[in-house]
């Protein structure tokens, strides 16, 4: 659906017709015992538990499906949604094959020629994570998105393409292979190149690479997103992003629109090993992170010392809500990475920049004795 497809009566035409009485009978049912019987009932006709917490998710899902029709939902808006839950799922069905490895998402122009320096930086940067074992995931089109997919080749590569009047072709690369997703929509699009990547790296681009740029940094600086290295990199002589950091901090940090420590988010890399470098150094202690109720966890590669805790907790105290940071296993309610040790606090959810430097302390820490 289009923005020219959206009703345009606003405010509300006061001619037009209220919901009708059946309509309303018809919604009120829904909340009905009967109703969620018929439900739970679907649910496990294709092997699935309704008194699971997954299963009350997929129940939750169709309930409110069906409550589309009651509230009188216009067509536009019934296809935009149908075809978001379609799009996702069919999304994360492709990458649920590939689970293990870790992902790079890979942020560009479109119109980079391939004798540009950024091309073939992106093609040296993309073939160093492919020989670390990551998979890249590029917007699947020409430029920096199909040098994205030059370097680690096919087999390491997933394209995540949007359906576009102009200017969008699949790349030769990744053209007709199964990790190779079409989107209609750009929301559903940009989910899928965050929620499934460990790790972001922007190359100069248009106003679409300022937007997944800035969507990425705002996910970040929110907390809306995990903590993951968002690198910006460029082929040599650039100047690109050097003058973005300048702007960042002139026109943004100076007028007080972010904070000091937002730039923090983001990595200036010297060159495509720098870029690659400094990915892995973000998880050589660092594995993964969670909120378990109001208790912020950050999962372990090693164990670190308790001397080292309370350094951490010193230094980033402003972090913590209340009570101090603590080694730990795992929580009640956590259920995967078991073996993987804890440090545990009481997070403010705020400051998440300084979140970021955190986890740059403890990547510089050594293991404890005899781990």
């Amino acid at each position: 659906m289009s923005l020219n497809e959206r009703p345009q009566s606003f405010p509300p035409d006061p001619k037009a017709p209220t919901v009708s009485e059946p309509a309303l009978e018809a919604g009120r049912a829904s909340e009905s015992p009967e109703f969620a019987e018929s439900i739970d009932a679907l649910i496990r006709s294709v092997g699935g538990d309704p008194a699971t917490f997954d299963g009350r998710l997929v129940h939750d899902l169709v309930r409110t499906s069906l409550k589309l029709l009651p509230d009188g939902r216009d067509t536009g808006e019934l296809k935009l949604i149908t075809n978001a839950v379609k799009e996702l799922r069919y999304a994360y069905r492709v990458f649920g094959r590939y689970k293990d490895p870790h992902k790079v998402t890979i942020f560009g122009s479109a119109r980079t020629p391939e004798n540009h320096p950024d091309y073939t930086a992106c093609v040296d940067f993309s073939r160093l994570m492919a020989q670390a074992g990551w998979m890249a995931i590029t917007g699947a089109g020409g430029g920096i998105m199909q040098a994205g997919h030059v370097g680690p080749g096919r087999a390491a590569s997933f394209g995540v393409a949007i359906r576009l009047p102009f200017e969008q072709s699949t790349n030769p690369v990744i053209r007709d292979d199964e990790k190779l997703i079409n989107f209609r929509y750009f929301f559903t699009r940009k989910l899928m190149f965050l929620s499934q990547a460990e790790a972001v790296v922007l190359f100069p681009g248009g106003f679409g690479t300022m937007d997944e740029a800035f969507e990425t940094l705002t996910l970040v600086q929110t907390g809306k997103a995990t903590p993951i290295p968002i690198v910006c990199v460029e082929g040599a002589g650039g100047d690109f992003w050097k003058n973005f950091d300048a702007w960042i901090r002139k026109d943004l940090i100076a007028r007080g629109w972010v904070s000091p420590e937002d730039p923090s988010i983001y990595y200036l890399a010297k060159d495509p090993v720098d870029a690659a470098n400094h990915i892995i150094r973000f998880y050589r202690n660092y594995h993964s992170s969670r909120y378990v109720r109001d208790d912020f966890v950050i999962r372990l590669r090693n164990p670190i010392r308790e001397s080292d805790v309370k350094i951490l907790e010193r230094d980033f105290a402003s972090l913590i809500k209340e009570g101090g940071m603590r080694l730990s296993g795992p929580l009640e309610g956590e259920n995967d990475h078991l073996l993987r040790p804890r440090l545990v606090f009481r997070h403010n959810r705020n400051k998440f920049a300084v979140l970021r430097q955190l986890i740059d302390r403890i990547n510089d820490l050594e293991p404890a004795t005899g781990a």
